[in-house]
């Protein structure tokens, strides 16, 4: 099973999410925990992808105009993905990403 973190921001953000949003975001984290457990990647409804200008922050799309930012730490179960979930919001939060 995938592993993951939260900076402090992140959780600042999801305290200003609506409760259909947050709903929103728990369903798009089950796909996104499919796509890093298959070898098939991840759902294209979920639109990951690498953040522009960046090397290691990776964006989802779970709703909308729906965004969460994250990248990829190092392994604390061996052969399983660890992500570190940095950003939730909005396309604004590409600002600070």
């Amino acid at each position: 099973m995938p592993t993951y973190r939260t900076l402090p921001r992140f959780w600042r953000d999801h305290a200003k999410l609506t409760a259909e949003q947050k709903k929103a975001f728990r369903v798009a984290v089950e796909l996104f925990i499919e796509g890093l457990k298959g070898d098939g990647g991840f759902h294209p409804s979920l639109r990951v992808h690498r953040v522009h200008s960046t090397t290691d922050v990776w964006s989802m799309t779970w709703g909308e105009d729906g965004r969460a930012t994250f990248e990829y730490g190092a392994e604390v179960q061996s052969g399983e993905a660890h992500v570190v979930w940095r950003r939730i919001g909005t396309h604004s939060i590409y600002r600070n990403p």
